[in-house]
């Protein structure tokens, strides 16, 4: 499961990096972004548009802030753990602080067929699916730690639902390009997948994963020795 994480926050690192070159170098990238903004945009309607941003707040900062202290409190009450709440501040200001800084690297532009999105800042990748994509993953470890692998399946794939919906919205909303909510996506679930290892997978407990990998070095020398022998 670690070389899993490891090997799939690699591959969304190369991927945010090649769609912030592709975007930098005004590739054949920003065709497939025109037209899914063009799509979005033929087929508004209020109702729809009142929809979507409902959708859209799942992954805005205030909304998963008030979830999170919500979320911590429980777990913390349940499991009397204490690396709950440090777990939530880094998983989500270490994501908070990726994305801008990718941000301002890249500088981009956001759509212009939705007059709202020239006060939002850069657009390049989305924040709000950053956000989604790293805490809703982040409540599914949470609540599903300890629980059986049906419910934690059912609870990650909940959880990829509302990021990806989120995603979705954003684009259809017209403030954000389609790579910037692919690239959203792919930085906060990566940043997730590092602050799990960091605390140790399921034991919630910072460091815990070096000190395993160390034990298990320690311990399996002798074995191998063994085995030579």
């Amino acid at each position: 499961m670690l070389c899993a994480a490891l090997a799939f926050i690699l591959a969304s690192g190369v991927m945010v990096g090649v769609l912030a070159l592709l975007v930098r170098e005004n590739s054949g990238l920003l065709s497939i972004d025109r037209s899914a903004a063009a799509w979005s945009n033929d087929h508004a309607s209020g109702v729809v548009t009142s929809s979507l941003n409902v959708i859209t707040d799942l992954g805005a900062t205030w909304t998963v802030v008030a979830l999170a202290v919500v979320l911590g409190t429980i777990e913390f009450l349940r499991t009397r753990n204490p690396w709950i709440a440090p777990f939530l501040v880094v998983l989500l200001a270490g994501e908070g602080l990726l994305t801008l800084t990718v941000k301002d690297v890249v500088d981009r532009v956001r759509p212009t067929l939705n007059p709202i999105a020239h006060t939002l800042g850069p657009s390049f990748p989305s924040g709000h699916s950053a956000t989604a994509a790293a805490f809703y993953a982040g409540a599914a470890f949470l609540i599903g730690r300890h629980r059986r692998q049906t419910g934690r399946a059912l609870l990650a794939a909940l959880a990829a639902t509302i990021a990806v919906a989120v995603a979705a919205s954003r684009v259809l909303l017209d403030v954000h390009w389609l790579s910037d909510v692919l690239a959203g996506l792919a930085l906060g679930w990566s940043w997730f997948l590092v602050c799990t290892i960091a605390f140790g997978g399921t034991r919630l407990r910072y460091g815990a994963t070096a000190r395993t990998l160390r034990q298990a070095a320690v311990t399996g020398q002798p074995q191998r020795q063994r085995r030579a022998t």
